[in-house]
């Protein structure tokens, strides 16, 4: 294996994320290891977003498969590719749809984790709106050679953004969508900043009342729990418009709609899913994509999954040709995440102990026998070779290089066939209710 560059800045983060058991922003090329057709399939929805049409993928595994790891894989990737991008964590209080608001919960969280290239860590919907006003002032002066304090320069300015603008508006609610933008401008263009913050105020879901925002904006609409869904859509285009490739979603966390106790609120969060999932693979979205990751139980449990809906099963259930041959589908509208093979982790093992070198700066002793014999102690510990997932392995091996290094007199072998080490097991959800049951792998 080629030694890696890589700096101590990302090094730091892949170490630090791993060994509290969750994935890291940064640096995923590095431990990307077995998913290539997933990721595969996953960029061609990219591909198909760009041109103009939308998408929808479940991401579906057991506990410590790697859904999160693919869906921050694929942030990563539209960022790179020129699109805007959103992600949020689902919970009992962020959800699809709710009595106490918990969607709007959710587009408030996806509009302040709102990411591009130039701004990877969210908070990007100033920069996406005045990067395109500054674009457009700096096409104005190309054209007509005119000067930013000439008379008649902003006026060149606000026609150009007023032909972007007519193309949302004939959409639903996108006339007071773009009655914002314009205010937006205007307080851009008089420096106003009240204006301006009550535009970004509007845009980001905090009205709570159509009296607030008629009185600062003068629309007579707020985005609400209701709503929210078509916001994201004209969102989707105005940044198409704009020269972005996109607006991705994703949303991560999906058992905690299988977890909702109450079967109206938790249908309800069903009906709003599968209204996102028509108006997406119908193409009623343009340039949106929309990636859900969720457990097992969340799509199958025939009582509380989405499997309950005859309309969800039909749309989700894999092909009997699918089932009878024994192959995975990577095109359809589920993707499931198989446990990697014992060759793919002891690649990913490989790469996290020469992370763990560079990061702290010592000689890696480790040799592919010891790798072997960890994961050996793994499946013998566990019992279930054939259910092995990066969860299960990476934070317990991330331990294990610490001791080593913090320990030097202490050999390899001797620590992992201790007495005291037991592998971590994931299946259980620490946000779980009791009473709810957990998923776990037998």
């Amino acid at each position: 294996m080629a030694k890696l560059k890589i700096s101590k800045k990302v090094s730091t983060a892949i170490i630090n994320s791993l060994s509290a058991g969750v994935v890291p922003r940064v640096g995923l090329e590095y431990v990307a290891v077995g998913r290539e057709k997933e990721l595969k399939s996953l960029l061609q929805n990219l591909n198909d977003i760009a041109e103009g049409v939308a998408a929808f993928r479940f991401i579906i595994g057991n506990y410590g498969s790697g859904k999160s790891f693919m869906l921050q894989l694929l942030r990563n990737h539209a960022m790179e590719q020129g699109f805007v991008v959103a992600d949020a964590d689902l919970s009992s209080e962020r959800r699809l749809a709710g009595t106490n608001n918990e969607g709007l919960a959710t587009y408030r969280e996806l509009m302040s984790r709102l990411a591009t290239k130039t701004r990877p860590d969210g908070g990007a919907l100033v920069s996406i709106l005045e990067g395109w006003i500054n674009k457009i002032q700096q096409e104005v002066a190309k054209e007509t050679g005119m000067r930013p304090n000439d008379d008649g320069f902003d006026d060149q300015v606000e026609t150009k953004i007023r032909e972007v603008i007519q193309y949302i508006e004939d959409l639903v609610h996108g006339f007071d969508f773009g009655s914002v933008i314009i205010a937006y401008w205007r307080g851009y263009r008089l420096d106003d900043d009240d204006l301006k913050v009550a535009a970004l105020r509007w845009l980001r879901g905090e009205y709570s009342t159509k009296t607030e925002a008629k009185a600062a904006l003068g629309v007579r609409v707020i985005i609400d729990d209701d709503s929210w869904y078509d916001y994201i859509k004209l969102l989707a285009k105005f940044v198409a418009e704009i020269g972005y490739k996109g607006l991705l979603i994703l949303l991560d966390e999906a058992a905690h709609l299988y977890q909702i106790s109450t079967t109206v609120t938790r249908e309800k969060n069903y009906n709003r899913l599968l209204a996102i999932f028509n108006d997406t693979m119908q193409c009623k979205a343009e340039h949106l994509g929309v990636a859900i990751g969720g457990t097992t139980k969340f799509l199958e449990d025939p009582n509380r999954g989405l499997f309950a809906d005859a309309a969800w099963r039909r749309r989700t259930k894999e092909s009997r040709f699918v089932t009878q041959v024994g192959m995975q589908e990577f095109l359809g509208p589920v993707m499931r995440l198989n446990p990697l093979t014992q060759e793919e982790i002891l690649t990913l093992l490989q790469r996290l102990a020469e992370i763990h070198t560079l990061n702290f700066g010592y000689e890696q002793t480790l040799k592919s026998r010891d790798l072997k014999d960890f994961v050996q102690e793994i499946v013998n510990r566990l019992g279930a070779a054939a259910l092995l997932t990066p969860g299960e392995i990476v934070r317990d091996f991330i331990s294990v290089l610490n001791i080593l290094y913090q320990n030097p007199g202490i050999a390899f072998g001797e620590l992992i066939r201790g007495t005291d080490f037991k592998p971590t097991v994931v299946g259980k959800d620490t946000h779980v209710d009791e009473d709810d049951v957990a998923e776990f792998s037998l």
